[in-house]
């Protein structure tokens, strides 16, 4: 068990300010406590409710705020941008906060020896930023090369501090971490030393804690959900969804979220693969006439029960302004998908599918265990590549070892995977796009882009990111996703719906498309008489 120092008050004084304590799952253990080293989604939700950022984005109004940041002043075309910070807020610890704090944790953000997923999105130059303070409360920052959309980057940014004695676990944000117990749950505490105060004056939070229990099987939490056990389930199962409608619970549809489902093939070099396998992979053809065999409508209506839409690319109708609206979902063509092959130099032998050597097209997929919408959908998968003459094996993980698998032995041969969007723009994809990116999931951390296309998205994901004018990033990045659709390395399946069920008695709840989607106003969630449900 590890427990990490979170400095709370007497028990009469946290029960004098709060309301009880919020339930919920995390479907996996979080990787990291490291706020800018975060790239799975429980490490994000937990910095999400631990970290106090300058400046954060409004997940209902999308709009920026101040935060640790009184005003903000963004020049030079976008590498300069200058901080009023606010007085007088103190860590978790009762450290003070001051301008030192910021710009160590910006040195640390963008040292290149740590690598941190959050600093790459202001990566648009080589070099090194300067971080200078002019007074306790006074930062400028210049950064060697214009940083696109430069204000929203600091959304996932999190404090840390340069003086505390335990600066691993003194936070600003509105909880702070109290233990964690691998396997089992994560649990949060209020920060009594928060900075924020409603309309009245009162201090937030008004929740005393957040408990995270991990539970990786969805069948549990709904059960769990029904007993009263957890207030909130995000991102519902459509099943789910239906059932906890029928009988009345309050659940809500917001629509088409940020989110993607897709497919991938292993394609890195080193991997343990046979050398014929690889080729397929490798193989733009045979991706495409893969993504041609899958039909995204039976997925979209019958694994997901018609809550989700059929995705064109990594871009979901919900993020109008950065869609490519000239490009449509892959249609389903078994018919394209077998020419396509057979120009590739495969062919059919009776319902068998082979390759130019003989060789029978069979592959596994792996996914997470315990997601019945994956497995839903790998059997329609599995169906829809037999059409072909495709043998598709699926292979279920604990999502510890899939991560292991697809970023650090390699060991596998192709992913059914959901990824999570955090941002509207484009830049808090450099993790993913650009080719040297650890997140570059179906060839990551490539020390130069090993075909020309991904050469060509290198270029266009740091021009953009370098732009500050909208219309020619949306240009570029038009393009990303004009490549990403003729080259397929991702196969992109649907966008799912924001689904979620909250308890009848949770106040202040409303559901965004940005996440965290319901609790991302945490520090003002509160516990009330029980209402009538809604829908």
């Amino acid at each position: 068990m590890l427990r990490i120092l979170c400095v709370v008050l007497s028990a009469a004084s946290v029960m004098a300010q709060s309301d009880g304590q919020l339930r919920l799952a995390l479907h996996t253990d979080p990787k990291t406590f490291n706020p800018l080293m975060v790239e799975d989604e429980s490490s994000e939700i937990i910095r999400y409710l631990t970290g106090g950022v300058l400046i954060r984005r409004n997940r209902l109004t999308q709009e920026l705020e101040g935060e640790l940041a009184l005003t903000w002043r963004v020049s030079e075309q976008g590498r300069r941008i200058e901080f009023q910070l606010r007085p007088g807020v103190l860590f978790s610890d009762g450290t003070p906060f001051s301008c030192p704090d910021a710009a160590y944790t910006l040195q640390q953000l963008m040292d290149p020896a740590l690598h941190s997923p959050a600093g790459d999105s202001f990566r648009s130059t080589p070099g090194s930023i300067e971080a200078l303070c002019s007074g306790p409360a006074s930062l400028s920052v210049r950064f060697p090369g214009p940083v696109a959309a430069l204000a929203g980057r600091f959304d996932q940014v999190a404090m840390l501090s340069a003086h505390s004695p335990h600066p691993e676990s003194a936070v600003l944000g509105a909880f702070c971490v109290r233990e964690y117990k691998p396997g089992e749950y994560v649990q949060l505490e209020h920060n009594p030393n928060y900075w924020k105060k409603d309309a009245n004056g009162k201090q937030l939070p008004y929740l005393r804690s957040i408990r995270l229990d991990i539970q990786q099987n969805r069948e549990i939490e709904l059960l769990r959900f029904r007993r009263g056990e957890l207030d909130v389930i995000s991102k519902l199962d459509p099943e789910m969804y239906e059932r906890l409608s029928a009988e009345s619970k309050t659940v809500v549809d917001a629509g088409p979220s940020l989110d993607w489902e897709v497919v991938f093939f292993n394609q890195v070099s080193q991997a343990p693969l046979p050398s014929f396998k690889r080729g397929w992979f490798r193989s733009t053809g045979f991706r495409r006439a893969i993504s041609e065999a899958i039909n995204r409508d039976d997925l979209r209506r019958i694994a997901y029960r018609g809550r989700a839409q059929a995705a064109s690319g990594p871009v979901s109708v919900a993020n109008r302004f950065w869609l490519n609206a000239a490009l449509k979902p892959q249609a389903h063509s078994v018919a394209d998908a077998l020419h396509r092959l057979e120009a590739e130099g495969f062919h059919r032998m009776g319902d068998v599918l082979l390759d130019r050597e003989g060789h029978r097209v069979e592959f596994s997929m792996i996914t997470n265990a315990g997601n019945k919408r994956h497995e839903r959908m790998l059997t329609l998968i599995q169906q829809d590549l037999a059409q072909l003459g495709i043998r598709l094996n699926v292979l279920t993980l604990d999502f510890s070892s899939l991560v292991e698998r697809i970023s650090r032995t390699y060991d596998y041969e192709s992913c059914l995977m959901a990824f999570t969007n955090i941002d509207l723009d484009p830049s808090d994809q450099m993790n993913i796009w650009l080719s040297s990116a650890a997140n570059h999931q179906w060839n990551p951390n490539q020390k130069i882009p090993q075909t020309p296309w991904e050469a060509r998205i290198d270029e266009l994901m740091e021009a953009q990111a370098a732009s500050t004018d909208p219309a020619r990033r949306k240009a570029y990045f038009d393009e990303v996703q004009q490549i990403v659709a003729e080259q397929a390395p991702m196969i992109f399946l649907v966008h799912p719906d924001v689904l979620a069920a909250v308890s009848a008695n949770l106040r202040n709840v409303s559901v965004a498309v940005v996440g965290p989607q319901v609790i991302w106003n945490a520090e003002r969630l509160y516990f009330g008489p029980a209402l009538v449900s809604h829908r």
